[in-house]
């Protein structure tokens, strides 16, 4: 989520003042692009690693400023989230091992931070989504204590004029509203930079528009939050509606979306596409700023446009421009936001190659996209692919193919010989590139989880499974072994975890009645269904009473009584617990009060009931 930006105040002040710096930064960029001072000798790749932190029982752990602390080390940051970190990889120069570099850098930070977590009772995953993340641990105290977070959270906020809202649709359904940005921590990224030549940004940023939809189908990994199996990358669709600022209207109007694909290929330089960002998002952070970018210009100094990065950094493209400075000259730069981290550090590195080989290895016929392919046909690949993964079937150059027709056709020779041509070691190319080609043949991460998910399904309560998923997907990194190595989890061995919390071992998929339901339907349905408890909703959604086996006889009194309602007989005061009351306590307050179930709420809302025969 960028700087920490310590000191900024955030009034009216600094955001004039933030606010001619940013189109000072614009002139400057302009200047810097005519002058031809962009390095464009060299191309470096560099990565950024987004991980999650879970305790010994495999659920976030908000320790996140604890184990930074520990590690010590510079390429360690905060992320939104206090159950999240990210590691910043240095930059290397495309060629020989670069790939072998940035593995190893990688495999020893991880190392480092584990032997660091491992004192304080700390797992690090890498995977899209954490399977065992939950509406608990998106509260306002599991965000990170830093400014910069309260800040954007609060803007944001204003921004939308209401609380967020997500609803993904997917084999299952997840529609849910939340008071914070919060929803945004679920997702963790392995993103990808790749420094590109001045006179060729162009036609490298619309062919990484182009080919964003196969390379995510192939390297999908986030299929389940919160328990439903939604997209096969749900992050797509949760990073949207999570960062949303769009207000809702009865009015029919187009609005840009903060995270998104874009909307046009790409025609003139970077610096329009910053222009196009700034045009149709406003401006949520501020900074203050010492230096302004034209003086340091005029001075002979390469200035680092501190105003434009920070406003590059709340607007979420999925590939996304950044202008940086290393060693003393500006450079551009490509930065792959959209592929998930995990499942291996193995299966990572395999993405990263494959990626850059596309980028480098574009062949002359894709330099004008444009005169190819209609944009609206990348776009319409790249969300289908979220959707569908593996499975999809593209629309490629005004012909239907599959992915893996594509990626064996098309992609892989394209890359191969990109690598090829940069020098980079043949060892790697083919170790890298055979993972990639392999998990075409075989599946996906997402697939494995989902595989898994629904099998272990059939045999334990949703809470254990994610558990458990989570536990193997730990296990299996362990060995960094590539994803189409993974074997099956074993489903008859025993949860790693006892049941302590209502939530993890209540029934989530109810039947329900209304107030105002006839008696002689409430004893059918809960005849029919072998029933024993149904709760009761009034006309906002609440939970307004409860129906027991033992109304049944007072029921069927009044069954030929067309006008008798389901609230003439219900219990009106209802005994509840939440998803984290204890079981001890609920088993408890059922002999307390000798009744044979507890519904179990968030607030007024239903969401579970947990019985006799639960316990």
């Amino acid at each position: 989520m960028g700087e920490h930006i310590p000191d900024s105040k955030f009034d009216q002040e600094e955001r004039k003042a933030f606010v001619q710096h940013l189109l000072d930064d614009l002139k400057a960029l302009e200047q810097i692009l005519g002058n031809n001072l962009i390095e464009s000798d060299v191309v470096r790749i560099g990565a950024e690693q987004e991980l999650c932190l879970v305790d010994e029982d495999y659920r976030p752990s908000g320790e996140s400023i604890q184990l930074l602390d520990a590690i010590n080390d510079d390429h360690f940051t905060t992320e939104l989230a206090n159950y999240n970190l990210e590691i910043n990889l240095d930059p290397f120069e495309l060629k020989d091992d670069c790939f072998s570099k940035v593995e190893s850098q990688l495999t020893n930070m991880l190392d480092k931070a584990k032997s660091k977590a491992e004192k304080l009772g700390i797992k690090i995953i890498l995977t899209g989504i954490l399977p065992t993340i939950s509406k608990n641990e998106l509260g306002i105290d599991f965000m990170t204590p830093i400014p910069r977070y309260h800040k954007l959270n609060e803007v944001l906020t204003q921004c939308r004029g209401d609380h967020f809202a997500l609803k993904i649709r997917g084999v299952d359904e997840l529609t849910l509203r939340h008071d914070s940005v919060l929803f945004e921590a679920c997702n963790t990224s392995f993103q990808l930079h790749l420094q590109i030549p001045q006179k060729d940004f162009i036609p490298s940023y619309n062919w990484a528009q182009a080919i964003a939809g196969p390379v995510l189908g192939v390297c999908s990994n986030s299929p389940l939050l919160m328990g439903r199996e939604l997209w096969k990358e749900t992050r797509i669709a949760l990073f949207q509606q999570s960062l949303d600022t769009r207000k809702w209207s009865y009015a029919l109007k187009e609005q840009v979306a903060r995270v998104g694909f874009g909307n046009h290929w790409q025609k003139e330089s970077v610096a329009e596409i910053f222009k196009e960002d700034i045009s149709t998002h406003r401006i949520l952070l501020t900074k203050p700023i010492n230096q302004n970018s034209l003086e340091l210009l005029e001075n002979g100094a390469i200035p680092k446009l501190e105003a434009l990065n920070l406003f590059n950094g709340t607007v979420y493209r999925w590939n996304r421009p950044c202008y940086g400075v290393g060693n003393g000259k500006p450079h551009l730069r490509i930065e792959n936001r959209y592929i998930p981290s995990g499942p291996s550090v193995m299966d990572e590195m395999a993405n990263f190659a494959f990626w850059v080989g596309l980028m480098v290895g574009r062949p002359k016929k894709y330099d004008d996209m444009s005169a190819i392919m209609d944009f609206k046909e990348a776009k319409h690949n790249f969300i289908k692919s979220a959707i569908t993964g593996r499975q999809t079937v593209f629309s490629w150059l005004g012909k239907t193919v599959t992915l893996k027709k594509l990626i064996f056709k098309e992609f892989l020779p394209i890359a191969r010989k990109g690598l090829m041509d940069y020098g980079v070691d043949s060892k790697d190319v083919e170790r890298l590139l055979g993972v990639i080609e392999n998990r075409t043949k075989t599946g996906t991460g997402a697939e494995w989880q989902v595989e898994n998910f629904r099998r272990l399904r059939k045999e334990m309560k949703l809470d254990s499974v994610l558990v458990k998923l989570t536990e193997a997907i730990h296990e299996n990194q362990k060995k960094n072994i590539p994803v189409h190595e993974w074997g099956m989890i074993n489903e008859k061995q025993s949860a790693t975890e006892p049941y302590l919390w209502v939530g993890q071992i209540m029934s989530t998929r109810l039947i329900k009645l209304y107030e105002n339901d006839y008696a002689n339907l409430a004893v059918s349905i809960m005849q029919w269904n072998n029933i024993h408890h149904i709760p009761v909703e009034n006309s906002h959604g609440e939970l307004s009473g409860l129906l027991t086996w033992s109304h049944i006889a007072e029921l069927e009194h009044h069954k030929e009584e067309n006008n008798a309602l389901v609230s003439d007989f219900m219990i009106h005061k209802v005994v509840t617990v939440q998803p984290r009351t204890k079981i001890e306590t609920a088993k408890k307050l059922m002999e307390e009060y000798q009744i044979g179930c507890l519904p179990v709420c968030v607030g007024s809302h239903l969401v579970g009931i947990i019985s006799k025969v639960d316990l």
